[in-house]
């Protein structure tokens, strides 16, 4: 089985249904029944820096991630059913973690 993480980016028109708590929960709850959910985490502000450049604010980064198990690329989309950032229109990047 493959590892997988959602990045939820703060960019959906309908910000009250993408941040809100009970279609959180209801959500966690469902990834959390299935025994591949991994754990997530919202993301606050940081700063994006560059060697021998001076830091800038961290605008248009992920605002949050899920950790999840997947056999293919295709199986872990399911996971997009019910994430109030997708479900509000905004963007989840989907991306595979290599294995080491």
């Amino acid at each position: 089985m493959n590892e997988y993480i959602l990045l939820m980016h703060e960019d959906a028109p309908d910000t009250a249904a993408a941040n809100d708590p009970q279609r959180w929960a209801d959500y966690l709850a469902r990834l959390r029944a299935t025994g591949q959910f991994d754990g997530g985490s919202a993301i606050g502000a940081g700063e994006r820096l560059r060697k021998g450049q001076p830091g800038q604010a961290a605008t248009g980064a992920p605002s949050g991630f899920i950790r999840v198990r997947a056999d293919s690329m295709e199986d872990a989309k399911r996971f997009l059913a019910g994430n109030p950032v997708f479900d509000a229109g905004g963007t989840v990047d989907l991306r595979e973690l290599p294995r080491t």
